[in-house]
């Protein structure tokens, strides 16, 4: 059996006749920008996340970058990241001038390791963005402990954690403010590019729609130099369909990663993902670890099955942070996610018999492997 990586395919079937309504009342409304559907979906998501405000954005980094601009964070100043995620983290803080000091990953999760925040603290820190890694909420708390110590914002870049909890808490409402994606292949997933800020701080809500907006509240009045960020009254229109089949798209998702951490358990060399207590993963990715990954996913594709890496290179090792110095050996653990993760796939209406046929192919590539090493 062929099986893809991802197939948005199926949810969208459910829900085409709502999608197709949508579309033609905003073209007869005859409105784009900054419409009612957008202040709409704003007063739902920040409901769905248990925050005060909501706030439209053009993307996950748009979001997050706002965020960190919205709270007067810029040159001069530091931001600890994760060692590994997806350098839209670092760019954020790149964009507002400010530095990304990164700090290794817990190696059960892949997010960033509260023991190793505090030592990355300076004088210079004012924050630390804490990435709810492959839909998996990071340890918050110590890390709130820690930056109410040291006087610092927690902020959360929750752009794979839609509807995702920690200790019974959503994502988006554990730090001062949270930068989603709504990229199309993202739990909530728009039809094209968006984002939101979402935060409970309403003199941050009120600074980050000043400056999505050319720094304006009234047109062709600028109080700031602010950007041109702006979710489009579609895409609003749209993810308020599919923002009331979130949990139950989720369930599935959960449904196939407990079948898959079931089917795979104990094969050689294969580490699944580890689940904290109180926690509930929305797994936007399903990653696995093989020290020869490599050879894994070869071995997936003769068999039909699709997988990906996410991410091969951390961003300190990437051309565009070489000038901040960090040789290959800096960050051990998250040096060692990027050579061995492989994501299988994972999407709402994925059937049985295909996730039935991912394991079966995981497990034969496994012994196979196992089997040379033995041999060789």
């Amino acid at each position: 059996m062929s099986v893809p990586f991802f197939d948005i395919g199926p949810t969208h079937a459910e829900i085409a006749g709502e999608m197709d309504r949508a579309w033609h009342a905003v073209l007869d409304h005859r409105h784009f920008i900054m419409g009612e559907r957008l202040a709409a979906f704003e007063a739902e998501f920040a409901a769905y996340c248990d925050t005060a405000h909501a706030i439209g954005v053009a993307n996950g980094l748009d979001a997050l970058t706002l965020i960190l601009d919205g709270l007067g964070i810029g040159p001069g100043d530091e931001v600890i990241v994760p060692a590994h995620t997806f350098i839209a983290t670092w760019l954020a803080v790149s964009r507002v001038g400010a530095r990304p000091v990164p700090v290794d990953c817990e190696a059960a999760t892949c997010n960033i390791d509260p023991a190793a925040v505090g030592a990355a603290v300076t004088g210079r820190t004012r924050a630390v963005i804490a990435v709810h890694l492959y839909g998996m909420p990071a340890a918050m708390a110590p890390l709130q402990q820690l930056c109410t110590a040291h006087g610092l914002h927690l902020i959360e870049d929750a752009a794979q954690a839609h509807g995702a909890t920690g200790q019974g808490r959503r994502t988006g409402s554990l730090g001062i403010a949270a930068g989603f994606s709504f990229y199309p292949t993202k739990n909530l997933g728009a039809l094209g590019d968006g984002g939101a800020v979402v935060t409970s701080d309403d003199a941050l809500a009120a600074r980050v729609r000043l400056l999505r907006n050319y720094g304006s509240e009234r047109k062709y009045e600028h109080l700031v130099a602010g950007y041109n960020s702006r979710l489009d009254e579609l895409q609003a229109a749209l993810l308020s369909i599919k923002l009331r089949q979130l949990d139950r798209l989720n369930d599935q998702r959960r449904q196939i990663a407990t079948r898959y951490q079931s089917g795979l358990a104990g094969l050689p060399d294969v580490t699944l993902p580890a689940v904290p207590d109180d926690y509930a993963p929305v797994w936007h990715l399903y990653t696995i670890r093989h020290p020869r990954r490599d050879a894994m996913m070869q071995s997936l594709a003769a068999a039909g099955i699709q997988t990906l890496i996410h991410y091969p290179a951390p961003p300190h090792l990437q051309p565009a942070y070489a000038a901040l110095g960090y040789a290959a050996g800096a960050f051990p653990v998250a040096e060692a996610i990027a050579r061995t993760t492989l994501s299988l796939p994972i999407w709402p209406g994925m059937s049985t018999e295909q996730v039935d046929a991912v394991i079966a192919a995981v497990t034969t590539a496994a012994h196979q492997d196992s089997n040379k090493v033995k041999t060789a």
